[in-house]
């Protein structure tokens, strides 16, 4: 269950519009860019990014009953770098989701991914339809994959390997499109794609990341308020477990975006830490997360 004790901040201010509906699991933002496009049809666009939202944000995903400060909040930028005015979709998307962190006004990211072969096929006005158990639509199959990442990867913030079985629905997807004709499903098509960051979810290899991430949430961040220097030596203290994670493994995807979501977090929170404990906590994340090295270092000299 999400704890959740003041009303989150939206990811998103400013000049565009996002859909708000009534939600289940999931309280998404949408927004459709299409700078590249030069259409008279933006309706079609405009229905578009309401039927992602309806598709999203009304569907009950897990079979459970939240309450509404109970949802989980992300966002989904989708940016349209081709369309031929009909059907034919070429896109990137930005997907971002993140967790409130108890007894603060603080939402701690979770989940920060590029995907560069967000393609798609949408006719204005139809319905999109979906089902677990085939591939109807790639549209459908995106939404419905990052949904279950989304609910898997904050599940497991609040109980050890909790998102397993979300995990599973959308490996699940992975699997419903491997004969599709879209790219980004396959392990042939490069080594950070949907079907490499869903292996590393169930690879036990990876288990250590997993495991991280329940501890540095409940017994780290939910802490930070009431009890901080204890709460920031914790986090310290749980750092050389992520050595047992295998970075040279093939598709070694999701410590990748682990650390994309939590580097910048990581070195504010144990920026507080005494001048000792702050050097073997960078050393640490130096030798593990190389490709945030200057985070780290910025606060080698504090």
């Amino acid at each position: 269950m999400r704890m959740k004790t003041i009303k989150l901040l939206p990811i998103f201010v400013g000049l565009f519009s996002f859909a708000h509906l009534q939600a289940q699991e999931i309280f998404a933002r949408v927004q459709i860019l299409s700078p590249m496009v030069q259409t008279a049809n933006k309706n079609a666009l405009d229905q578009l990014g309401k039927s992602v939202t309806d598709f999203l944000n009304t569907r009950n995903w897990t079979g459970h009953q939240v309450r509404p400060n109970e949802r989980i909040e992300c966002s989904l930028v989708i940016n349209i770098l081709e369309w031929d005015g009909a059907s034919n979709y070429s896109a990137e998307a930005q997907i971002i989701s993140n967790r409130p962190v108890y007894n603060s006004a603080y939402n701690s990211p979770v989940l920060s991914i590029s995907d560069k072969d967000f393609n798609f096929n949408y006719n204005e006005g139809d319905p999109l339809d979906f089902a677990d158990n085939q591939f109807i639509g790639n549209l459908q199959s995106l939404l419905a994959y990052y949904a279950y990442i989304i609910i898997g990867l904050d599940a497991d913030t609040f109980s050890i390997e909790a998102g397993t079985p979300y995990f599973l629905k959308a490996q699940e997807i992975v699997n419903n499109a491997q004969n599709s004709s879209f790219t980004g499903w396959k392990p042939l098509d490069g080594l950070r794609n949907r079907y490499w960051l869903m292996n590393n979810l169930l690879d036990p290899n990876y288990l250590p990341i997993r495991t991280f991430s329940y501890e540095y949430h409940i017994d780290g961040l939910d802490k930070l308020a009431d009890k901080p220097s204890e709460a920031r030596n914790t986090i310290g203290q749980l750092l050389p477990s992520l050595h047992k994670v295998d970075r040279l493994a093939q598709g070694a995807m999701y410590n990748q975006l682990f650390f994309t979501a939590k580097s910048e977090e990581l070195a504010a929170v144990l920026s507080g830490l005494s001048p000792t404990e702050r050097l073997k906590a960078i050393n640490i994340l130096m030798e593990i997360d190389p490709g945030n090295i200057n985070k780290y270092e910025a606060i080698r000299k504090l």
